[in-house]
């Protein structure tokens, strides 16, 4: 009986053992201390959390979310190309209609108005796909993407994701959900190489942003899920049913939303995009025009490194219509008919063409060259050729401004005469100076109007002398001239300095504008998000007196009319204008204009060879000499025809009062001074004479009966074949340059 008990003590002592033992392991797991482990492990995460909130910073933006391209456009607005690493334009959200904003918000996240920028349960879900090597994982907050896609890189690590979560929250504390949605909308990648709304409105539906439609705007919203699955162009059948169904599914979260009306709802229909078209580059004349407004905001203090950052939108003043038309005018009336593959002198012919508005100064078309990724030299902007005659213009406009006379103290105007002798030598002037007409002909005593109609070099070499080349060399500058290669001798007014076709389309538009300084602009705006460059108003001061423009004005009607600038005549509009030939034929010019367009168009003899140099034209398209009355004037004239629809406004001219005067220069005078005819000085002569201001009485008279006759009417720029041995010197001596006046002395015609 004892033993029996005894037993049952040491199994009841063995039971309570492990009982107590159990007991123990039960005591360490109680729900209470379970409770406190979740909240102390709780609030050492947070403490973690907070301790990684105050650590990690909100950085600057990533170089690539800032890179944008620069958006060059046509003057109403139309694309013309962009430039740069990538193709984003950013734009304010005051630029993106209303609905196209709640768009975005309806595709990615509908609360995001309210919420404190993150998803913890979508950020966990994330992490945990991230952990267990399962990659991406939707579920972000707009904030988050937009951080993501501005601040940091799209790697899948659980450090990224930590700092996401960390910035999204510092992000929407300190900026407002607008500057969030905006920052979104132009840091996502939509497809077709376009980075932000901007970029993708003009990619898939070739309209600014501020134009896209509702429809548009979720089509380009449910883009965003998988942009290369969901473009219409490339979308498998598959890949457009997930895309109709993805753009259905924002359009019913904006009606869920209220913000859209379920009937307007039921009206949209799929906004099929357009076919993507290749990127622009730089080819043609694309290349020319974005280097000359580049050069322009260059001038106007935009550092070059801050152009090649990106962000601008730059609107040119080209009209898109009138720039196709003026590259159709050179195909037409110069590329067609060269051989530059069979023929060397062909191969070597460069044009180049400005064109102006002389009421506003804006380029409206250029012309730098075949292309700009083959000839790198802008033709209408390089100022290494001499303009040659289109300078004698100038010389006229500072004797009309200077009121000049004169050797015998005769007023010079329209119907002054001169000895238009070649090879005459001047007389006044220090510098001895012969100049040689072209063929050598002599043209005996002429009025100012017949020398201008026919360029007669011996006429305007008196005339610059007369008048001082001084004073000449201040009203070329005035009129907007560079000052380069430009000395004060008798032979500026062969036009032996240097200039562009753009240099002179501004002088010419001066003369145009009745005598207000116009300088030729090409940038009409340049806007960055930083900063607007203001453009100086290319309208200026009064260079010269009106009268004194008007009475070029009306001379250079003669030119056309009746002169050198024949090609150019058309009764379709009044024109003026002056042909110019250098030395050798090594530039043809005609710049010429109309009462609402300006343009002038030059050729320019260029080696092919490595360094390139100025060679003749002679022989270009087998037509002999290319003077400025032949190929320039035919280009001008069938483009001004294009460009201003087959018509334009008369001249409305205040020329100056007849001057007329009988002097005659002998040809061997000399000294400076000389003995006056027997015609009276009075401007109003005893024998009438034709009126300079009708244009019917502008026709030269007949050459003097010694004289050569011409080989082609209208004598001057012809198109004549050179003549044997050259003789383009212009000077007495047909070769070599006149003493103390050297440089090269052209024809000039």
């Amino acid at each position: 009986m004892a033993r029996a008990e005894a037993t049952r003590a040491r199994q009841r002592g063995t039971r309570r053992a492990e009982k107590e033992g159990g007991g123990g392991i039960r005591r360490f797991f109680t729900p209470r201390k379970l409770l406190g482990t979740f909240f102390g492990l709780c609030l050492l995460g947070m403490g973690g959390l907070f301790v990684i909130y105050l650590i990690v910073p909100v950085p600057s933006a990533n170089a690539q979310a800032e890179m944008q391209s620069n958006v060059y456009k046509y003057s109403d607005g139309k694309i013309l190309t962009r430039t740069g690493q990538v193709n984003r334009e950013i734009v304010g959200l005051d630029q993106i209609p209303k609905g196209v904003q709640r768009s975005f918000v309806a595709a990615e996240n509908k609360g995001f108005y309210g919420d404190s920028g993150v998803d913890i349960k979508g950020t966990a879900r994330g992490l945990m796909n991230t952990v267990s090597g399962k990659g991406k994982q939707g579920g972000s907050t707009i904030t988050q993407q937009y951080v993501k896609n501005y601040y940091l890189d799209q790697d899948q690590t659980v450090t990224r994701k930590l700092k996401e979560l960390v910035i999204s929250l510092k992000v929407d504390q300190r900026k407002s959900k607008n500057e969030i949605l905006a920052g979104y909308i132009n840091t996502s990648y939509y497809g077709r190489g376009a980075y932000g709304i901007q970029a993708a409105a003009q990619a898939y539906y070739g309209v600014d942003a501020s134009k896209l439609s509702v429809a548009q705007g979720a089509y380009l919203a449910a883009l965003l899920q998988a942009p290369s699955q969901y473009d219409w162009s490339s979308a498998t059948a598959t890949g457009k049913k997930l895309a109709t169904a993805r753009w259905n599914y924002v359009l019913d979260n904006m009606v869920e939303q209220h913000w859209l009306d379920s009937s307007a709802r039921s009206g949209l229909k799929f906004p099929v995009p357009h076919e993507p078209k290749a990127p622009s580059g730089m080819g043609g004349q694309t290349g020319y025009l974005v280097e000359a407004a580049n050069n322009e905001l260059a001038a106007q203090g935009v550092d070059k490194s801050a152009i090649d950052a990106g962000g601008w939108t730059i609107t040119l003043n080209i009209d898109q219509k009138r720039q196709k038309q003026l590259e159709k005018s050179v195909d037409k009336e110069l590329e067609s008919k060269l051989d530059r593959k069979g023929n060397k002198t062909d191969a070597t012919v460069q044009a180049g063409a400005t064109s102006v508005d002389p009421k506003t100064g804006r380029v409206v078309a250029l012309y730098g060259g075949r292309s700009a990724t083959e000839h790198w030299i802008s033709n209408a902007t390089r100022s290494d050729y001499q303009p040659a005659s289109t300078f004698k213009p100038i010389v006229l406009t500072s004797a009309l401004e200077n009121g000049a006379q004169t050797q015998d103290g005769q007023r010079i105007g329209i119907g002054t005469r001169y000895d238009g002798t070649s090879k005459r030598p001047v007389v006044g002037s220090d510098t001895p100076f012969a100049p040689q007409n072209e063929d050598d002909r002599d043209y005996g005593s002429v009025d100012v109007q017949t020398a201008m109609n026919d360029s007669i070099n011996s006429v305007f070499a008196q005339m610059v002398v007369d008048v001082g080349p001084g004073a000449v060399k201040r009203t070329a500058l005035d009129l907007g001239m560079p000052d380069k290669n430009f000395p004060e001798r008798p032979a500026i007014t062969l036009g032996t300095m240097n200039a562009s076709t753009w240099d002179m389309a501004g002088v010419y538009a001066t003369l145009d504008n009745h005598g207000t300084k116009i300088t030729p602009t090409i940038v009409k705006s340049a806007e960055h998000k930083d900063r607007t460059v203001e453009m100086p108003d290319p309208v200026g001061e009064q260079a010269v007196s009106r009268e004194s423009a008007d009475t070029v004005t009306r001379t250079l009607q003669g030119v056309v009319d009746n002169g050198s600038g024949a090609e150019a005549n058309t009764s379709a509009y009044d024109a003026a204008g002056k042909t110019g030939t250098s030395e050798n034929n090594k530039s043809a010019w005609f710049a010429g204009y109309t009462p609402r367009l300006t343009t002038v168009v030059a050729l320019f003899g260029e080696s092919t060879k490595e360094g390139g140099g100025q060679v003749t034209l002679t022989g270009t398209a087998n037509s002999g000499r290319a003077n400025g009355g032949g190929f320039p004037a035919r280009i001008w004239a069938d483009y001004t025809l294009g460009a201003l629809n087959g018509s334009d406004e008369q001249f409305d001219l205040d020329v100056a009062p007849p001057v007329q005067t009988g002097v005659t220069h002998s040809p061997t005078a000399p000294t400076p001074t000389t003995t006056p005819t027997t015609q009276s000085p009075d401007p109003t002569p005893t024998t009438p004479s034709p009126d300079p201001t009708d244009s019917t009485s502008e026709s030269p008279p007949a050459p003097p009966t010694d004289s050569p006759p011409a080989t082609e009417p209208g004598g001057g720029e012809t198109g004549d074949p050179e003549p044997p041995g050259g003789g383009e010197t212009g000077d007495p001596t047909g070769g070599a340059d006149p003493p103390g006046d050297g440089g090269q002395l052209p024809f000039g015609q």
